[in-house]
C-alpha cells in the first residue's frame, strides 16, 4: 500500500484560513502523514494578501506544508528514525518541458462550461502528478479533474473541500 501525497489549491488554502470545518478536519488528520502537504508557490501567492487575519490563518497551516523550492519552507518528508529522507519529486524544480506540459495541458483541458484555464490549477495538477498517487484537496475538483485527464494519469484523486 502507498502512501498518497497530499497537494493543496488555492481553495483548500481559502478553506483553511476560514476555518471550514471540513477543511480544517482533513489538514489535521494530514499531521501524522510521511509527507507534508504540498503547497505550491502560486497557490500561496494566489491566497496571501497583507491583512493580519490572513496572514496568520495562512502562516499556521504553511507551518505544517512544504513549499517546494522554497527555501524557508518545511522540508517534505518528515524526520524519521532513520533520519530525513527528501521527496525528489519536492526538490527538483520543474524544467523547460515541464513547463511546456503545463502550457499543452492549459489548451487541451476539457474544462466546465464557462471556466477559463488557470495556470495556478494547472501547475497543481502537474504538481499532483509528479509525485504519483496524489491527492488533491480543492474546491474546484472538476477544473483540477479535468488538468489531471488532460495530463493523462491515473493515479490522482481529487477530493473536493
Amino acid at each position: 500500500m502507498s502512501v498518497r501525497v497530499p497537494v493543496y489549491d488555492t481553495g483548500m488554502l481559502i478553506a483553511l484560513a476560514a476555518r471550514k470545518a471540513k477543511a480544517v478536519q482533513i489538514h489535521r488528520g494530514l499531521v501524522r502523514a510521511p509527507h507534508r502537504p504540498v503547497v505550491p508557490g502560486p497557490v500561496v501567492a494566489q491566497v496571501w494578501r497583507p491583512d493580519p487575519a490572513t496572514v496568520h490563518a495562512v502562516s499556521a497551516v504553511l507551518k505544517e506544508c512544504t513549499v517546494p523550492q522554497a527555501r524557508s519552507s518545511s522540508s517534505a518528508l518528515r524526520p524519521t528514525s532513520a533520519g530525513q529522507a527528501e521527496c525528489i519529486a519536492c526538490a527538483t524544480a520543474p524544467d523547460i518541458t515541464d513547463w511546456r506540459r503545463v502550457g499543452t495541458v492549459l489548451g487541451v483541458a476539457d474544462l466546465p462550461v464557462k471556466k477559463r484555464p488557470d495556470a495556478v490549477d494547472a501547475l497543481v495538477a502537474w504538481v499532483a502528478v509528479k509525485h504519483r498517487s496524489a491527492v488533491v484537496f480543492t474546491s474546484d475538483p472538476a477544473d483540477i479533474t479535468a488538468y489531471v485527464e488532460a495530463i493523462g494519469a491515473d493515479d490522482v484523486h481529487v477530493v473536493a473541500v
